[in-house]
């Protein structure tokens, strides 16, 4: 008898939300959003065709952008399906597996671009605390098993969460905050002992994401270090200046998610809107920022894309 109502309450499907209060005007707010996913996917791809086309940019420190553009297309690929289905289709609906196989690949690539802001923070101190040596620490093979370690980390990491919810009952209530499944939202559903959940997922957190920004603050202080010591005002200019972009997108990357923790880990009385902004922030605006910021500030880069539209243009 038990097991028969245990069924019956248990939900067949998660219902995800798109802007609370905003339901109406779904199809106009859908704009922005497709916009951004569009800018997104085309400037990432324009970075990694750039840095695979032009062998001056066959670089570490390129080579670790095109790993984080990689990233970023992956993080706006999994939330644009669910994201724009509510938008255009109400299309709210998304099933258990469905929900935990979204999660999995959000956090495994949001951490693996936690660990790829490390490499090239890494990158940086190499290239201004050692350059003599660098060439030879950061080989291509090395710099492709860094690259294979922070994705397989990640993965290691992330997988036990939705094996966890796997195992938990949901009863009743199945409504989501966000257009996506995040797994810190996903598991105050069960109606189960979540302890275990919260523990492993707050040890997930500190074990990546806290200890990666540790690590590069720690590489940051030893790179001011060392750039104090140098002598040659316009020489500390050109150091500090081969790193601002670095910099800008550990922000863009690390300030959302430390605000979508919080809120979700912390507020309890944080309203609907403010969840949905956050997220969104925290999911959105990095791959999308990410590509501006070093077509930007990052000379070879930006001469790069320039010659090509010209080129086309002139065609």
């Amino acid at each position: 008898m038990s097991l028969v109502n245990d069924s019956k309450f248990q939900p067949a499907v998660f219902l995800l939300t798109g802007i609370p209060g905003q339901e109406t005007p779904h199809v106009w707010i859908s704009i922005p959003f497709c916009l951004m996913y569009v800018a997104s996917i085309l400037g990432n791809s324009v970075i990694l065709f750039i840095i695979k086309t032009d062998p001056n940019l066959q670089e570490p420190m390129y080579i670790f952008l095109s790993m984080l553009a990689i990233t970023d297309l992956g993080l706006s690929i999994s939330t644009m399906p669910t994201t724009l289905g509510i938008f255009w289709f109400n299309s709210r609906q998304i099933s258990h597996d469905a929900c935990f196989a979204q999660l999995f690949f959000i956090h495994t690539l949001s951490y693996t671009e936690s660990s790829v802001l490390l490499s090239m923070a890494f990158d940086r101190f190499v290239a201004i605390c050692n350059p003599l040596r660098y060439a030879s620490i950061l080989t291509t093979p090395r710099i492709a098993k860094i690259g294979l370690v922070c994705l397989l980390r990640a993965m290691s990491i992330i997988l036990p969460l939705p094996i966890l919810l796997k195992q938990r009952q949901f009863c009743q209530a199945n409504v989501l905050t966000h257009s996506y499944c995040l797994h810190q939202e996903v598991m105050k559903l069960a109606c189960s002992d979540i302890r275990a959940n919260i523990i492993y997922g707050f040890f997930v957190t500190v074990s990546s994401a806290v200890l990666d920004l540790l690590f590069i603050l720690l590489s940051y202080v030893m790179i001011l270090k060392t750039v104090l010591s140098l002598t040659s005002h316009a020489e500390r200019l050109k150091a500090l200046n081969t790193c601002i972009s670095h910099i800008c997108v550990v922000l863009l990357f690390y300030m959302p998610l430390i605000g979508v923790s919080a809120i979700h880990r912390f507020v309890k009385n944080a309203s609907p809107l403010d969840q949905v902004v956050m997220g969104n922030v925290y999911l959105l605006v990095p791959p999308l920022m990410n590509p501006i910021v070093y077509s930007v500030k990052t000379k070879p880069i930006r001469a790069r894309i320039i010659s090509v539209f010209v080129k086309k243009v002139m065609l």
